[in-house]
């Protein structure tokens, strides 16, 4: 057998061990979530543990809609005031930017993408909760803050494939649109970036997906409070937060709802991912 075809039949079977690690792990991932989250659900009852608005494991209340909502308000918050922000970065890299700046800026975006969680929530802390604090007159560590922080951290993730999407439109889109008559502005807002829709809301998705998994940041801005969301000005704890603030003590059933919590958390990722798969599909088909 020739050299090259040894070359070659090893590196598929690289690839092929490559490709089946990843599944391995994620289906790991799956039986132990499943394995030891479902068998919790039950014995507390998936009404109570769903719906219940109490969580105190001493007295076994195991209600996580709390989290559920804190993590649901915190996320959309942040989409509010990220998505916006990103959209119109994105516009100005791909359209506005001078060319001189431009490296400039895009180095930023991807540093800014780099950047840990914690030092993101060590910012917050510091700067952002001391700020609201003295705007609102009320603690800082609330919902708001959470949501601003999480605006912050989304930017880079929406920005890059805000900015890639609007790139990969034909340029005869915009030429077509400047030869109708139209002026610059208009030609980008409504010819290229309608036809950048389905892009960018995959960025958008992901974007969601970066915001609802988010633990660090949280934990050090949001409060931390247990009970059901009661304002923007309010402290709350997400899925994630309470899963990382208990897991080091919890033992027996209440070991077991920490996991189920992981289940409830990990079906939300997986219907983002699943929705970006969906939008790249669509993408494909336009």
């Amino acid at each position: 057998m020739k050299k090259g075809k040894i070359s070659e039949l090893v590196m598929k079977f690289v690839f092929l061990a490559a490709a089946c690690t990843s599944v391995l792990a994620v289906a790991l991932i799956c039986v132990f979530l499943f394995g030891n989250g479902f068998p919790a659900m039950f014995k507390i009852g998936l009404p109570e543990f769903l719906l219940g608005q109490k969580w105190k494991p001493s007295n076994n209340l195991f209600g996580i809609l709390p989290f559920i909502l804190g993590s649901i308000y915190v996320t959309t918050g942040a989409i509010l005031i990220g998505v916006p922000i990103a959209l119109l970065t994105a516009i100005f890299m791909a359209h506005y930017c001078p060319k001189g700046i431009y490296p400039v800026v895009k180095a930023t975006v991807n540093l800014m993408a780099g950047i840990p969680s914690v030092v993101y929530g060590f910012f917050g802390l510091v700067v952002i909760v001391p700020f609201m604090r003295d705007v609102t007159g009320a603690d800082g560590s609330t919902m708001l803050t959470a949501a601003l922080l999480l605006g912050i951290m989304i930017l880079p993730t929406v920005t890059i494939q805000a900015e890639s999407s609007i790139r990969s439109v034909p340029s005869s889109y915009y030429e077509g649109s400047l030869a109708l008559g139209a002026t610059h502005e208009r030609s980008v807002f409504f010819a290229v970036f309608p036809a950048a829709k389905s892009g960018i809301m995959a960025g958008v998705v992901l974007g969601i997906g970066r915001a609802i998994g988010e633990t660090m940041a949280v934990i050090m801005v949001a409060g931390n409070q247990t009970w059901m969301p009661q304002g923007i000005f309010k402290g709350l704890r997400t899925m994630t937060a309470n899963i990382v603030m208990e897991m080091g003590y919890a033992a027996d059933l209440h070991r077991e709802a920490l996991i189920a919590t992981g289940v409830v958390l990990f079906i939300f990722i997986l219907i983002i991912n699943l929705s970006v798969s969906a939008l790249k599909r669509r993408t494909m088909y336009e």
